[in-house]
Parts: C-alpha cells; structure tokens; sequence
C-alpha cells in the first residue's frame, strides 16, 4: 500500500491585496513571540501599531503591485519538492503561513483531510528563532489539536549549515561575484532580518546559527573574502543586534568598497529583499556614493536548495525526535546557553 506523506511548509506569509495589509500586520503584532506581554494589553498595541504602519506598508507593496510574492513561490517550492520526493509515496506538500492565508489552521485542515500516515514539519527558516520556527510550531500544535489530527508528525527545527542550502547559496554568490568590477574591492553584507537584543540574551539562538550559515559559506569561497554580518529592518526604540547594514554599508563607502548583499535568512524573495534591499539599500548606496552595489538573489527552487530540503525531509521520517541539520541523532548543535533551543526539552 502506498505511504501518503504530509509535508508541512511554514512561513511568515504576507498581505495578497492591499486591503489585507493592515491585518497581516494586526495578526504579526499579535503574536505573544513578536510582543511579549499580556493577551488585553498586547491586542491593543497590535491595533495600534498596525494602524499606524499600515500606509507605509501600502507604500511598500505598491512596489509589489500591491501584494507579497511568498505565497506564489513558496508554492513552487512544495511542487519542487514532490517532484523529487515521489520515490517516498504518495507526498503532498502544505503551506502554512503564520501571518496570512493560507494560515495554520487551513493548512491543519487540509492535512487532516489528506489523512496522511507520517506528518513531517518543515520551517523554511534554516536558523531557529522563537519568533519564526518556535512560533509556527507552537501554532501547528495548536491548530493540530483542534482539527484533531491524529498522524505520525516529525519536525525539523533548524538547519544552518546544511549541505544543500549552503552549496546552493556559494554558487549564486560565486555568479554574482562575477558582475562585479575586478578593478574594485568588493565586500560581501550577509543581511539578515535583525531581532531586538533581549530576545538573544533571553537564549534564542537566531544568531549564533545565522553565523554558523555564514561561516559554512565563507569557507567555500575562500579565505580572501571580505565579509561581514549585519541585520536589516530595525523598528522600535528597543536595542537590536547589530551591526545594521545602514551601518555596514556607510562603512563599506569609507572603505572604497563596492558591495555585494546576500539575504542569508530568507530563502525566497518578498518585501525585505525586493524593496528594502533592492530600492531602499541600494538608494542608500548611492547616496554614499559606494561604486557598486549588486544583490545575490534568495535561493527559491535551486537545484542544490531543494535536494537539501529533501534529504531534510528523508532523514526526518527515520528520526523519532525533532532533528535541525547536522545533529540527526537528536543532540543539540547550538551551545547550551541558547535555553530556548527547541531541543532543549
């Protein structure tokens, strides 16, 4: 008899009309792992500061056409995926966007009515952080119990430094190094979306695992690189992890240094790398009057991405406890002091 697989794709999701702008963004602020503080008190900050965002966001997705991309190539990606997992049964890939339809408990839905027997959970976030990865799961559970789905599940928690992703993210870069200008020296910004410094000392270990990616991917470009970490889309008044990359590429025009960009927490494009990165970054650039300023395009359905993805998913069905890449027997990769590990239960 053929096994049917569930494959779970969780993501932030994002606004597909205008109209949706101001509650995508009331359903982010609503998060208790996005804000943390009481139910009452938290629903009234939401309100208000998707309230007050909203007519930048419109502004923002204008340059969309007035809606998100994710949903589309989050969509490509689960058909990439069957399409190489077809030797496993009869494989199914769900989208479950945490923000926007098709949200959890659709997709929760949709499971159950497939009547899988294996569930396998995949974040497309390679770093774990509580407010991504430790987020949608919390909401999986959720959403599961209250459909009552009642299938083998398995979860993924993380994957940095996976072979796939990281083969998949050197070679863009490797064909975006040769646009450069070889006259001028180039540093590589790996940008990555920031969070505010207390959820990091509180033991989320976003950071150290969006440096492990980082390292894995320095060390098969070579030791020659120029190279540097920073974090994008800072808001509030809250300290956040730095460097930002307004800082780093102010640096870089100081330096006389032409600039590749890589996002290397987003595996597919949408507003923060084809408006931030792409108009307001590059604005920024010129206006510094940094030489060069070319951005490497986020991983979508590479060949190297999607292979990763699904050996991911392979070695899942033969684990019995959540896994992230790297510690398929179970143990912890990230260093004791990151609490909030997923694994750390």
């Amino acid at each position: 008899m053929t096994k049917r697989i569930a494959v779970v794709l969780f993501n932030l999701g994002g606004p597909d009309n205008p109209e949706a702008i101001q509650p995508f963004l009331f359903n982010l602020f609503n998060d208790p792992a996005i804000i943390q503080m009481p139910s009452p008190l938290r629903w009234l900050l939401a309100r208000f500061i998707s309230a007050r965002r909203a007519p930048v966001a419109k502004e923002i997705y204008k340059h969309l056409g007035g809606k998100s991309p994710l949903l589309d190539l989050t969509q490509d990606q689960a058909t990439a995926l069957e399409n190489v997992l077809t030797d496993l049964g009869e494989v199914k890939c769900f989208i479950a966007m945490r923000y926007w339809h098709p949200m959890v408990m659709e997709a929760a839905e949709r499971v159950r009515n497939f009547v899988p027997d294996e569930i396998v959970l995949l974040p497309l976030y390679p770093q774990f952080s509580t407010t991504t990865t430790g987020s949608s799961l919390k909401e999986w559970a959720r959403a599961a119990s209250v459909v009552g789905l009642s299938s083998q599940e398995k979860a993924i928690c993380c994957y940095p430094d996976e072979p796939g992703w990281i083969s998949a993210q050197v070679d863009l870069i490797k064909i975006s190094l040769e646009d450069m200008n070889p006259g001028s020296k180039t540093r590589i910004l790996f940008s990555a979306h920031g969070l505010p410094k207390k959820i990091i000392d509180g033991g989320d270990p976003y950071q150290y695992q969006v440096e492990k990616t980082v390292d894995a991917i320095v060390g098969q470009l070579g030791p020659d690189v120029d190279w540097v970490i920073c974090y994008q889309s800072r808001v509030g008044r809250l300290e956040w992890i730095g460097p930002s990359t307004e800082d780093e590429l102010e640096r870089a025009s100081k330096d006389d240094m032409q600039i590749l960009v890589v996002p290397i927490a987003f595996v597919s494009e949408h507003s923060e790398t084809l408006v931030e990165l792409d108009i307001e970054y590059r604005e920024l650039a010129e206006d510094l009057g940094i030489s060069a300023y070319h951005r490497v395009p986020a991983v979508g359905t590479h060949e190297e991405f999607i292979a990763g993805l699904a050996q991911l998913i392979r070695k899942t069905l033969a684990q019995q406890k959540p896994i992230c890449s790297g510690a398929l027997s179970g143990k912890r990769i990230c260093d004791p002091m990151f609490s909030k590990c997923v694994l750390n239960s």
